[in-house]
């Protein structure tokens, strides 16, 4: 552009040299660098003015002819640029502009009528009135087309709605300065006292017309602008909401489902507890060996139960037992890399699959909780990244300090998960594989994660990959420590017999009754009760050397009894039984006082051990007890 324009300023200047100009021009061109170029208006929302100098361009065309129209174009050009940037480029770019199509005008008029000096004498007033409206609609096509390709490759926007959004409204302008340059060419003949006394007040209003007008625009502009940015931060709220309403979602779901598992979990395991605590007890009697190894089924077979429940429990958030121990993150990342070694390398590079795992261990903190749940919850992670690279890929696992906080994060590069999956995958029995998986896998992993304290966020796109990343408070010194139950140490119980009685306390008969079996096999007396309202009354009429109650029982429930007992003697024994499993936090057993929290089914060797020490920390004779044969 800069070049063009200044082939024909050069070539405007040549064929100008040697024509007389008289001072009205000199006056035209000065008022134009002076004056004209200076009462600007900036366009809203780009980086550009139009002046109102169009007048005195068009005058001068039709009174001087095309070159001396194009020189003041061109002083028109660089006195509205040199007030808005200091920067060469601009300056030669705005003053090429207007020369440019200043010329392309020239151009069309001459092929149009001629000679442009004579226009404003043409004796038709229809051809005068053409002649106006074709030199005001090329110098404004020109102009405002050259400069809307330069804010459209500027901004890196189409050419078409950039002129249409910002310069299509500038017509007027154009309008406006040639139709009053033609009436001042045409009735005055030239340029003296009374063209400046005509054309000034109407230039005038033009530009204060614009200027209100481009105010009005202005505001609506910053309103618009406003209303914008209210709709992106409504846009952040709404999403913002959605993400809670699908947490929300996915809370009443795991909620559900936990008030089933509870049910289930507390039922089956008040029928284990008979089912394997009587086959052990028939171990300790019997000789058969046939019989032995059909009991022996049946207790491997109730523990497999057990082992079951307890799974249930884990997919419905249900545990919050915390026997957790500080663990060193930088290890427990290394045993993962070890445990999936043969996954991820051996059996990958078996099927022509590469696979690199990528270790980045940024800390040695340490956190607090059971290192094979935590070792469980990154190997399954690590497993599904592998699954999710079946052409071979990057793994990361990698391990961070944020604050107070210790992240860890396992990367892949594989085929990566949609909105609705990743809303999804920690859902029970909700799998992407098919046949080949469960849906189990990461709700445990979600469970034992929420029990630890901790939260699992997912990164992931399709064809991607995805992130899983895991964060977990940094253990503190005054929590390294086992949280400590109480001193049983402190009991000072004097043996009174050499048969001591136990209270059992559970609204279950089979359960009672197999107690009962376990402690009188162990010299024990015992005095049963079905409910927390008569084990109290029990405990009133009878002395006993501890009490063993069930927390799931109708009225009362195993921790009220637990602390009424305590109200009444805070040295005798309490172990509560429970047929929830392992759903029972240490605040509860802090707050109840309780020595030992048993978990249906129990074993009878568990039961056995309880009863021995109760016999030594309440000063009994432990010889004096029988010693019960054992099963294996």
């Amino acid at each position: 552009m800069v070049a063009v324009g200044g082939v024909i300023l050069v070539y405007s200047l040549i064929l100008l040299h040697g024509q007389p100009l008289d001072w009205p021009f000199l006056f035209l061109a000065g008022i134009t660098i002076t004056v004209a170029s200076r009462l600007s208006i900036k366009i809203p929302r780009v980086d550009g003015e139009i002046t109102v100098s169009d007048t005195i361009i068009f005058l001068t065309l039709l009174l001087y002819g095309p070159e001396a129209g194009i020189v003041v174009a061109a002083l028109d050009g660089l006195g509205s640029s040199i007030h808005v940037s200091r920067k060469a480029r601009v300056l030669l770019f705005n003053t090429a502009q207007m020369v440019c199509s200043t010329f392309l005008t020239t151009i069309v008029l001459r092929l149009s009528f001629g000679s442009i000096r004579g226009i404003y004498q043409l004796g038709l007033p229809h051809l005068s009135f053409a002649a106006v409206c074709v030199m005001a609609i090329v110098q404004y096509a020109g102009n405002s087309g050259l400069v809307a390709v330069y804010t459209a490759l500027k901004t890196s926007r189409p050419v078409w709605d950039t002129w249409r959004s910002h310069y299509l409204w500038t017509s007027v302008t154009y309008l406006a300065g040639a139709s009053i340059a033609a009436i001042s060419a045409r009735f005055i003949g030239g340029l003296s006292i009374y063209t400046l006394l005509m054309v000034s007040p109407i230039v005038a209003i033009i530009y204060v017309t614009y200027k209100t007008y481009l105010q009005n625009v202005q505001a609506s502009s910053d309103k618009a602008e406003q209303a914008r940015q209210h709709f992106q931060e409504l846009s952040l709220y709404v999403a913002e909401q959605e993400r809670i309403r699908k947490q929300f979602s996915q809370v009443e779901k795991m909620s559900a489902l936990g008030e089933l598992a509870s049910g289930v979990a507390h039922d089956f395991n008040n029928t284990l507890a008979a089912i394997l605590g009587r086959a052990q007890l028939m171990l300790r009697k019997v000789e058969d060996d046939e019989t032995r190894r059909g009991l022996e089924i049946i207790v491997k077979s109730a523990n497999d139960g057990a082992g079951t429940v307890k799974r249930i429990q884990d997919f419905a958030r249900q545990r919050r037992d915390h026997d957790f121990e500080p663990v060193a993150v930088d290890q427990l990342l290394i045993d993962v890399n070890e445990i999936t070694r043969p996954r991820w390398k051996d059996r990958a590079q078996a099927s022509n699959v590469h696979i690199n795992l990528n270790l980045q261990i940024n800390t040695n903190a340490l956190v607090l909780g059971d290192p094979s749940e935590l070792r469980e919850v990154l190997v399954n992670m690590v497993f599904n990244a592998v699954d999710a690279m079946p052409q071979g890929g990057r793994l990361t696992l990698s391990a961070d300090e944020v604050g107070e906080k210790i992240r860890i994060a396992v990367s892949d590069t594989g085929i990566g998960m949609s909105e609705e999956t990743c809303s999804r995958v920690f859902d029970p029995f909700f799998t992407t594989k098919g046949e080949a998986g469960m849906g189990l896998g990461l709700a445990v992993c979600y469970g034992i994660i929420q029990r630890h304290g901790g939260s699992v966020d997912i990164d992931s796109e399709v064809g991607e990959g995805t992130t899983f990343r895991i964060t977990l408070p940094k253990a503190e010194a005054a929590m390294k420590a086992e949280p400590m139950t109480p001193d049983v140490a402190r009991l000072r119980l004097v043996r009174k017999s050499t048969k001591p009685s136990i209270l059992i306390v559970d609204d279950e008969e089979c359960v009672r009754e197999l107690l009962v079996d376990i402690l009188e096999s162990e010299g024990y007396e015992v005095t049963t009760a079905e409910n927390g309202e008569q084990a109290l009354k029990e405990f009133e009429d009878k002395r006993f050397k501890a009490v063993f109650t069930d927390v799931g029982m109708p009225g009362m429930s195993g921790w009220e009894l637990a602390r009424a007992i305590r109200e009444r003697d805070d040295a005798i024994p309490l172990a509560v039984i429970t047929g929830w499993g392992e759903s029972v936090s240490s605040n509860e057993q802090e707050l109840a006082r309780v020595n030992w929290v048993v978990s249906k089914p129990f074993s009878v060797d568990r039961i056995s051990e309880i009863a021995m020490e109760v016999a030594k920390h309440t000063g009994m004779d432990v010889s004096s007890l029988p010693i019960a044969a054992t099963g294996t």
